[in-house]
């Protein structure tokens, strides 16, 4: 088996659905394994039909048939998003992906509760808000750092009793902490995760050692790596690691440590939806994307210029690729330039993981710093290969699988 790892080495939105889609499409995969973040992830997939989905907690290779899914202990689960999610999957032709779906038992929930509380804090952050997408997934990670043994579990659903006590602890703590919350009573929410755990399959962490000597397994990253828990520019991050730990970690407990090819996902444009440093910012470029829209939590959707110097230390951070596969190529163009260095940073150097006062120091660093734009390249595949000391193996002129070239077809290949 040729186990394949999609991580986005940007802010996120850089493509991994439709990566993972075209990977799905153009050779036999067993099973997606998701191996972070949780119902905030947000994938596109366009089929060549027209039909579209958003792909949240389900993996993007959901529309071809046969591919599973696995939500490994590291996805923060919601079932109430992931009943919705499958009602528009049926909707648009996909009326099994429950059927097709593991769940680790060990994985968090993520509740009203947390929802209610994330969205608390958010408001109360006023003009100084962090880009929370408001669905409660860090708030989910928060409360089970700090109560390892009380959080809401997937496992908990099969048990009433158990998961009545533990969303009631939860519910009191939060509601001390910040006072009543925009939440329906926990005996109104137990019926729903009983209907989860009577619907979908829950397993425990031993299965994915099965599914991965079963067939070829894509790990399929959430965020990007310049969000990072640790490694992101604080305090404009995630409560999620984004870099591929999790998934090694998870092939390692498997007996296959260094089984996955490391793929790494970039926009030609850097963007960034929500607040933080995007050094490259240009509201003058021509761009919008529909599927990005502003919204109340994470406001607007931002583009920029190329950033080679953000997408260097990401590589950096994530300990390196294989490849990379580049996306939106059909957005191009001479009005389009490139970033090798900024006006008093050359290179950016990720430090030790959980010094956030070190990236705290970074972001403000990054808040002043101004670009050096140079000349849109002739040949962006060549040109961002040479920047960042990786092949480009994969170019995206477009929302579908047909619109994806191989450059080096033999190198993401599966195995023969």
């Amino acid at each position: 088996m040729n186990h394949v790892m999609v991580v986005d080495l940007g802010y996120g939105d850089a493509g991994k659905g439709t990566v993972v889609d075209w990977l799905c499409a153009s050779r036999p995969v067993h099973t997606v394994v998701r191996f972070n973040g949780g119902a905030q992830a947000a994938h596109n997939v366009v089929l060549r039909d027209g039909r579209h989905h958003t792909f949240a907690q389900f993996g993007a290779g959901t529309f071809r048939p046969g591919v599973r899914t696995h939500l490994s202990r590291h996805v923060v689960v919601d079932p109430l998003a992931l009943a919705a999610e499958a009602d528009h999957l049926t909707a648009v032709g996909v009326p099994d992906a429950l059927d097709r779906l593991t769940v680790d038992g060990e994985a968090l929930l993520a509740t009203p509760y947390h929802r209610a509380a994330n969205r608390a804090r958010e408001i109360a952050r006023g003009a100084d808000r962090h880009g929370s997408c408001g669905l409660g997934v860090g708030e989910a990670v928060a409360y089970g750092l700090a109560h390892p043994d009380e959080a809401p579990r997937v496992a908990d659903c099969a048990h009433p009793a158990v998961l009545r006590r533990r969303l009631t602890a939860l519910r009191d703590r939060l509601t001390a902490e910040l006072g009543p919350l925009d939440a329906p009573p926990v005996e109104d929410c137990l019926p729903a995760y009983a209907a989860f755990a009577g619907r979908v399959a829950i397993v425990d962490r031993a299965h994915l050692a099965g599914v991965l000597r079963a067939g070829t397994c894509v790990f399929e990253g959430a965020q990007g790596v310049l969000l990072d828990e640790w490694h992101g520019f604080h305090p404009y991050t995630t409560w999620s690691t984004t870099t591929f730990a999790n998934a090694e970690a998870l092939l390692a407990e498997a007996g296959l440590a260094g089984a996955a090819q490391r793929l790494g996902v970039l926009r030609v444009t850097t963007t960034r939806h929500g607040p933080g440093p995007l050094v490259t910012e240009d509201p003058a470029l021509p761009f919008a994307d529909p599927r990005n829209p502003t919204n109340p939590w994470q406001g607007r959707f931002r583009f920029g210029h190329f950033d080679a110097v953000a997408h260097r230390y990401a590589l950096a951070a994530a300990g390196g690729v294989d490849g990379l596969a580049l996306t939106h190529l059909d957005l191009a163009g001479p009005y389009l330039r490139i970033c090798r260095r900024y006006d008093t940073v050359d290179r950016l150097t990720p430090g030790p993981a959980g010094d956030l006062d070190r990236q705290a120091a970074l972001t403000a660093r990054l808040l002043r710093a101004r670009p050096v734009l140079d000349e849109a390249p002739t040949d962006w595949p060549a040109a961002v290969a040479a920047e960042l000391g990786a092949p480009v193996l994969l170019t995206s002129h477009g929302p579908t699988a047909e619109d994806k070239v191989p450059a080096l077809a033999a190198a993401v290949s599966a195995s023969r």
